[in-house]
């Protein structure tokens, strides 16, 4: 399984302690201030180090912002619970509920908001907390086709583009359904929405 860990964070030196006292004050401050009023100078003062800390690491605010989200999204596991369907049922459930809390909630929207202007920080987002969670996808594809529920796909490239695709409908409806519909993700609704998940699967690998 590909690492989640704070060492593929791109682009600053590893202090751990220093890491993870600022990541945990960044948190703090976004359920205390919300993303608009929180500071990098808050944070320092919080977690108990220097500004020119948080800048030798982070070139600004909203870096800082989706590194301390990023960490919330690697507690994401997989357990087997013995079927695709409810593999997928309950990786839903724990997504939901890491969007639920509210450092996740107004951290995610800020930094989506700005990166739509700012190429660098899509990117970073990207690599900081969607290629890191997409290893759930590679997972819970191979305990499928272990399961024989799924067939293998012997064309990496076409493998790679499958699981790129399970990872968007996925992240797409949980974010959509929580943030921009306020809607609940319950039992009931991931049940529904891993039996469409999977019919597609199972469709598209017999077609």
């Amino acid at each position: 399984m590909q690492s989640r860990t704070a060492a593929s964070r791109p682009g600053r030196p590893r202090s751990a302690t220093a890491d993870t006292a600022i990541l945990a004050a960044t948190r703090d401050a976004l359920v205390e201030l919300g993303w608009s009023k929180l500071t990098l100078g808050d944070v320092a003062t919080r977690a108990g180090v220097a500004k020119t800390t948080l800048y030798r690491r982070w070139p600004g605010k909203n870096e800082l912002v989706v590194d301390a989200v990023a960490e919330l999204f690697d507690e994401l596991e997989l357990p087997d619970r013995g079927s695709l369907a409810a593999d997928i049922e309950g990786v839903v459930l724990q997504f939901a509920t890491i969007l639920a809390r509210p450092e996740a909630r107004s951290g995610l929207m800020a930094v989506v908001a700005e990166s739509t202007r700012d190429d660098a920080l899509r990117q970073r987002i990207r690599e900081s907390i969607v290629d890191r969670q997409k290893c759930l996808v590679l997972e819970g594809r191979s305990r499928a086709q272990a399961r024989g529920e799924l067939p293998p796909e012997p064309d990496p490239s076409e493998s790679a583009r499958t699981a790129d695709l399970i990872f968007d409908v996925i992240a797409g409806a949980v974010v959509h359904r929580a943030l921009v519909s306020a809607e609940p993700v319950d039992t009931d609704w991931a049940h529904s929405f891993a039996g469409l998940l999977l019919n597609g699967l199972t469709a598209s690998a017999t077609a």
